[in-house]
């Protein structure tokens, strides 16, 4: 989901502890101890090892989807019927499913219709959950073999009962049949703008069942997204003949929905790294005039994905290129002409997280220009039309980050945000950086986590990263910017860039298509990078501890005597210091200090050899850490060369 913007050269826009939600709630934060005391994570199986890596026991479900429906731009109704093949792979015999129906928010009975949950406050932009128009999805029926079976509806989830019981190994078929009339605006992740669509949450979706949690059966409220299983989709669209469809998979029927046109004009932006244009302006806009009467079906095909949307419209601009056999697609308005650089920017951003993480593994990359804030799904993004083009290469690139983290990492965005948001705006930070080299936005990007911090970080109010979304009242900083900062300060300060680098990608790699949780995150970092990171994750994650580190002060030595810098950390968080020091005669000393200095408390001494003159002592030097207190960061040696420790 998109997040706030900066323009060009400027930003627009006491300590608490909380244990995570999940298997180790009570046990996982901190007890008031050692900041280094080991956290107490679940038990490492052969499910999930100690290294935090999938263990020969790892299992997860699978979902595959035969998916019919139409949409009657008239009445705006979406109507469905289908197939949901859910393979039972886990070691349990289940006796009920649950599904997913988050367009259920839309229903005045959903827990967030009757609670009538709030706007987010996000940044400079507003996420109103509500939905204008449109309803809550209606089940038809559900049958296995042709016999109905029984379910009910609490709010966004359903519960199947099975008349056989699944056993391990076994699958079954659920027919399903619904029907939703389309919000226009759909608690900001999927809604229409005239005669443009952009259709998600659909359809009937089962819900995870894993190793952690058993049924993962969370409410949508509306802050939190979504987690869910892989599988292949096969998918049949019905819509107004004259409409053009992007989605979630690849054409079937390329001869019955393009023009012959299109059709070589694609088969030339399979070869070409440039842009385009499979439907011009001209084009698009003499559509827009024309009625055609009828309606067309478009059909598509995604393997392993873990959901399906798609958009349409009759007046599509549709660019096309290719990075590396993968197809990058734009779909935008004649009125959007921002968005005529914008398959150059989807070209970039996709070749840049290849590069760094793990290859982009689908067949196209498609971002849609529409009236959402911004969204992600499997090889489909919403993107809004944007003022600027910093602004519309954030969140497009935003978006595309996504294809990563979830849609590859799959982690359970409904309980750890900062596992799916932030790792996106931590990645997004070096694709501005590529794409705006040289200008004043790519070259200051980085600072921006920084610079949030005192306007967010807010003693008294800050809340700990760990907690779920749908109880953070400043979700733009705890799921996207804090975590972003805080995986900077891992690469750059305490694992250094080599380092961190290989472990992030390696980790990317291992938990693709999966499921990996915060503690295997955790442990797969300690093990890659092979350091001891307890106190960095119990700080930033678990706990709103503040940074402050002083020099407490200098007792000067002589030529056979040892200077003392003394140091003090002040605050409840532990990170390595940085220390620039300046001699009498001129030279200039900086020493890196790792973390390891405070394991004997607050307190640290560092001992300088003796036979040099020491002038002054800066903590921080490059200003890379968000300390609460900048004043008690420098020493000065006094006037005589001689005095007692400044304080």
């Amino acid at each position: 989901m998109r997040k706030a913007v900066q323009v060009v050269g400027m930003l627009v826009f006491g300590s608490s502890v909380v244990a995570p939600p999940g298997d180790a709630q009570q046990r996982i934060g901190w007890t008031g101890g050692s900041p280094f005391e080991r956290l107490d994570l679940p038990a490492a199986t052969t499910i999930r090892t100690g290294a935090g890596r999938p263990g020969p026991d790892y299992w997860q479900q699978r979902a595959d989807y035969t998916l019919v429906a139409s949409v009657d731009t008239s009445s705006q109704l979406l109507t469905g019927s289908g197939t949901l093949r859910y393979h039972n792979n886990s070691p349990h015999t289940l006796r009920f499913l649950w599904l997913n129906l988050d367009a259920n928010l839309c229903d005045p009975q959903s827990e967030a219709g009757v609670l009538s949950v709030p706007p987010l406050l996000f940044g400079d932009a507003v996420f109103d959950f509500s939905c204008q128009g449109g309803s809550g999805m209606t089940l038809e029926h559900l049958t296995v073999g042709g016999h109905s079976v029984g379910h009910r509806v609490y709010g966004t989830v359903a519960r199947v009962d099975l008349a056989t019981a699944l056993p391990p190994g076994g699958t079954v078929e659920l027919e399903m049949a619904w029907r939703w009339t389309l919000p226009e605006y759909g608690y900001g992740r999927m809604g229409r703008d005239g005669t443009l669509y952009q259709v998600a949450q659909w359809y009937p979706r089962v819900a995870v069942y894993d190793d952690v949690s058993g049924w993962n059966v969370a409410p949508f409220l509306g802050a939190g997204e979504f987690y869910q299983e892989y599988g292949d989709f096969a998918v049949a669209l019905t819509v107004p003949a004259g409409y053009v469809v992007a989605a979630t998979g690849t054409v079937q029927n390329p001869d019955v929905v393009l023009t012959a046109a299109q059709r070589e004009r694609l088969a030339r932006a399979r070869r070409s790294e440039s842009a385009v244009a499979i439907v011009t302006a001209d084009e698009a806009r003499q559509a827009r005039q024309r009625a055609v009467p009828g309606t067309r079906t478009w059909r598509f095909v995604a393997h392993n994905v873990r959901d399906f949307a798609f958009a349409m419209a009759p007046d599509f601009r549709w660019d096309a290129s290719t990075w590396d056999g993968t197809l990058i697609q734009t779909f935008y308005r004649p009125e959007a002409t921002l968005w005529e650089e914008a398959n150059r920017m989807s070209w970039v951003s996709i070749k840049h997280f290849s590069e760094r993480l793990a290859r982009y593994p689908y067949p196209h990359a498609t971002t849609v220009e529409g009236p959402n804030e911004g969204m992600e799904y499997p090889m489909l993004t919403f993107v809004p039309r944007g003022g600027s083009r910093e602004e519309l290469y954030w969140v497009l690139t935003h978006e595309f980050g996504h294809e990563w983290y979830p849609m590859l990492v799959n982690s359970n965005e409904r309980l750890y945000p900062w596992m799916d948001e932030g790792f996106n705006t931590f990645i997004d930070i070096g694709s501005v950086e590529e794409y705006f080299a040289g200008e004043a936005y790519g070259d200051t990007i980085d600072l921006q986590p920084l610079h949030l911090y005192a306007l967010h970080a807010l003693a008294g109010r800050e809340q700990a990263m760990a907690l779920p979304p749908d109880e953070q009242h400043d979700l733009f900083w705890a799921a996207y910017f804090k975590p972003a900062l805080m995986l900077h300060l891992l690469r750059t300060e305490v694992l250094g860039p080599e380092r961190f680098d290989r472990a992030f990608s390696d980790y990317t790699e291992a938990w693709s298509f999966k499921h990996p949780t915060p503690a295997d995150f955790f442990r797969f970092m300690e093990d890659a990078a092979g350091a001891q990171l307890d106190w960095f994750w119990r700080g930033w994650i678990y706990s709103t501890a503040r940074l402050d580190q002083a020099v407490a002060g200098v007792v000067l030595g002589g030529d056979s005597t040892e200077t003392e810098i003394h140091l003090r950390n002040r605050g409840a968080m532990v990170m390595p210091a940085e220390l620039a020091l300046t001699f009498a005669d001129g030279s200039k000393q900086t020493l890196r200090l790792p973390v390891e200095m405070w394991k004997l408390g607050p307190d640290f001494v560092y001992r300088l050899p003796a036979g040099r003159s020491l002038v002054a002592v800066e903590l921080d030097p490059r200003g890379v850490y968000p300390d609460d207190d900048h004043d008690n960061d420098t020493w000065r040696a006094p006037a005589s060369g001689k005095g007692p420790p400044g304080r």
